[in-house]
């Protein structure tokens, strides 16, 4: 008895100490000393346990030595609401709503960087007053097509543009201790199938196309986690995929962040020991439903991982590794002292949310200056449309949100020009509540289509102008997380009632509400079409404020509007959706279209897409000057500038975003006919001329060379086209490299 007295005195003051303070926790030390402490003390089932999850959204810190759980959640629109420990369903929380922010491709459409860094910043205070240390986003994916049914949380087609945009969210999130998990690393642009589709893609492709986005985040945004993608790449999946994590991740982009699993996306013990797995998340579920109950210790980086390390047939090379990874996280995120308080749904929040929202809605047709609405003049405005009284912050799969607030479009129209009657016009989707969260304004509908057309038609008669509020929703095979959509048309019967409203009354406004382009067959007899995406909480007061004229619309498309799929490489190459195997267990999608995405394949083939990449309108109108270079050739490692005038010529004051695309004049290999290489948007007055300078360096005249795996920038001329988009280029500049 005495011995075991002697043994617990000495334990027992280790153990407060352990809860309090950590032994191990000097502030003298730099993060890495800390680190190698820390691992050295673990036992080998600590390791283990901090290497997997322990619920559905946490993984287990180190008590003994005083580390908290890891908590993630996900993004990368707001801070999703709290599930119970072992289950989907919601955990019933009345403290976890939050600010819905715009969905990501309305963040690229703003085309305005210190935008991103607001948004970051914004999302990671909410995540801070809800106690999460990752947030599960951003979404860099490429636009490749548009019944792409997650494309609305990524940031369009343009390799450059989704680069810029991406590095400032990373480092406003991080900048408040919380940690991105930029995803879902790489080439997950198909959602159907998606465990099974195996990408054949070349090398230059890869490289120029799919990745720059996920390198700028890591190495330019310093990105602290990674999530793998759920598709495969080389006949392996991406969450533990040698060439996409351990070469071109870790080795050639010196990630020293954490590569986190998608939910499920983990298909093997041996394969993610080797493969560059750290952090396994969702195993044995769908990622989506049900699982095995508390199946944790059966992940394949369980006990699986620590048998194989038992037997001997692994040391523990391989899992200090990760581990280590992890702790670096760790001290990152929930050993951070230095971390600020968050705040949830604060005023700021959503003054950025609307700010986002106002800058993102992009004006695609104006005809007439029918826009912005004189509310002297227009007396009787009729809504038409259930997406003008659909909530669109609920569904769509894990970017669902329970949003504290959010004013729907016939709300906000109704609040800004006063006696606004509405008309339903379609029926698409009267689902009450999506994962436990309720839509609010019943949808439920027993008139038939026929008679909710006469009632618009009816209506549409005695207004002065007519506001149909349509395109997509959160439905499957809309834009949703699971599914693509099965074609491209708008859904439901919403063309019919267009077409019926036209003819009697053809001052119509079309706000399209979509994460993605449709085919718009009446798009000659409108006068004016809105793009204004998923835009969250404001997202009424946003579309409100711009068809008043309240604020001038200055968003640009991330993405190119075809008028028919047969302008999108790759459906008019046949390579999406892909080709089964003879087991039925996998679909081979060769990437045929190669380096020719978006606007890059519809300049090689002359085509004329419904709206260009980078388009967008205003109030006011812009006139800009010619261009001129700071000289006439660069340097291998120089840099080169252009600056040109850009004049407010209009009556009221806006926004333009200068856009810089550089063209090889001849070329050793086949190169686009001009790739986006630098913008800016600048703020005019009327009559106010700013002298806009842009630069560039060698990269941007690069290509990849799959013959060196090198980029390669050739000696040569080139061109330099400026204008306010990627069909609208008023000047250019000729220079040569060296």
């Amino acid at each position: 008895m005495k011995k075991i007295t002697i043994m617990m005195s000495f334990l027992m003051p280790v153990m407060a100490q352990a809860q309090t303070t950590p032994v191990y926790l000097d502030e003298s030390k730099n993060i890495e000393q800390r680190i190698d402490d820390a691992l050295s003390r673990m036992t080998l089932d600590e390791k283990i346990a901090v290497i997997h999850a322990q619920s559905k959204f946490s993984s287990p810190g180190v008590k003994r030595l005083g580390f908290p759980d890891l908590w993630t959640d996900d993004g990368p629109h707001g801070v999703r609401p709290d599930v119970l420990w072992d289950e989907w369903e919601q955990a019933g929380q009345t403290n976890d709503s939050c600010v819905a922010f715009p969905a990501l491709t309305c963040l690229a459409a703003t085309w305005n960087p210190q935008l991103a860094r607001l948004y970051g910043e914004s999302l990671a205070e909410e995540a801070l007053y809800r106690n999460k240390n990752v947030m599960l986003g951003p979404g860099v994916n490429i636009y490749r097509t548009p019944l792409g049914g997650r494309n609305f949380e990524y940031m369009g087609e343009d390799p450059w543009l989704a680069s810029r945009m991406v590095v400032p969210y990373v480092q406003g999130l991080q900048s408040k201790g919380v940690a991105a998990c930029v995803k879902h690393y790489a080439l997950n642009n198909d959602e159907e199938y998606r465990h099974q589709v195996n990408v054949v893609i070349s090398d230059r492709a890869l490289h120029e196309i799919y990745l720059p986005a996920f390198k700028a985040a890591v190495q330019e945004g310093g990105a602290w986690s990674i999530m793998g993608a759920y598709n495969l790449y080389q006949g392996v999946h991406n969450c533990h995929n040698a060439t996409m994590l351990n070469k071109i991740l870790k080795k050639d982009w010196g990630f020293d962040g954490v590569v986190i699993s998608d939910w499920g996306g983990c298909h093997d013990t041996e394969e993610a020991i080797k493969n560059g797995l750290d952090l396994e998340f969702g195993s044995w579920t769908d990622g989506l439903t049900m699982g095995a109950t508390n199946a944790y210790d059966n992940y394949y980086m369980a006990l699986p991982y620590k048998k194989l390390i038992q037997e001997g047939k692994y040391t523990t090379k391989e899992l200090d590794e990760k581990v280590r990874r992890v702790l670096r996280l760790f001290y990152r995120t929930t050993m951070n002292r230095q971390k600020p308080y968050g705040f949830l749904c604060s005023e700021s929040h959503y003054e950025a949310a609307l700010k986002i929202a106002q800058e993102g809605i992009v004006l695609l047709k104006n005809d007439d200056n029918l826009l912005p609405l004189n509310i002297n003049k227009t007396k009787k405005i009729l809504v038409v449309g259930e997406n003008a009284i659909k909530m669109m912050t609920v569904g769509g799969g894990s970017s669902s949100l329970k949003a504290q607030k959010e004013i729907l479009p016939l709300d906000g129209i109704s609040a800004r020009f006063g006696g606004v009657d509405y008309a339903r016009g379609y029926v698409g989707d009267t689902v009450q509540s999506y994962n436990g969260v309720k839509v609010g304004r019943s949808l439920y509908e027993t008139r038939t289509q026929a008679e909710l057309t006469a009632e618009a038609v009816e209506k549409a008669k005695q207004a002065d102008v007519v506001i149909f509020v349509g395109g997509l929703n959160k439905s499957d095979h809309q834009d949703c997380e699971g599914h693509d959509r099965q074609g491209y048309d708008l859904p439901y019967a919403q063309n019919e009632v267009i077409e019926a409203i036209l003819k009697v009354n053809p001052r119509l406004v079309y706000v399209n509400i979509s994460g993605n382009g449709a085919a718009l067959p009446w798009i000659n007899k409108v006068p004016v079409v809105v793009q204004a995406w998923f835009i969250g909480s404001e997202a009424g007061e946003a579309i409100a404020s711009v068809l008043a004229g309240d604020v001038n619309p200055s968003g640009k498309l991330p993405f190119t509007w075809y008028a028919s799929l047969n302008q999108c490489g790759a459906h008019a190459t046949g390579s999406y959706p892909g080709t089964w195997r003879e087991d039925y267990k996998i679909i081979d999608e060769e990437y045929k279209e190669g380096i020719y995405v978006g606007y890059r394949y519809t300049d090689a083939n002359g085509l004329k897409p419904l709206f260009a990449f980078g388009h967008g309108l205003s109030y006011t109108t812009f006139k800009m000057g010619k261009a001129v270079a700071d000289k006439q050739q660069m340097a291998a490692d120089g840099t080169i500038s252009f600056t040109v005038p850009v004049t407010n010529t209009g009556s009221c004051a806006g926004s333009e975003t200068v856009q810089l695309y550089i063209s090889a004049v001849k070329s050793k290999i086949d190169r686009p006919v001009k790739e986006l290489k630098a913008f800016q948007k600048v703020y005019l007055q009327p009559g106010e001329t700013q002298n806009v300078t842009l630069t560039i360096n060698a990269d941007a005249l690069s290509y990849y060379d799959e013959a060196t795996s090198q980029w390669r920038a050739d000696a040569g001329k080139y061109e330099a086209h400026l204008g306010t988009a990627s069909n609208k280029l008023s000047t250019k500049c000729t220079f040569r490299l060296e």
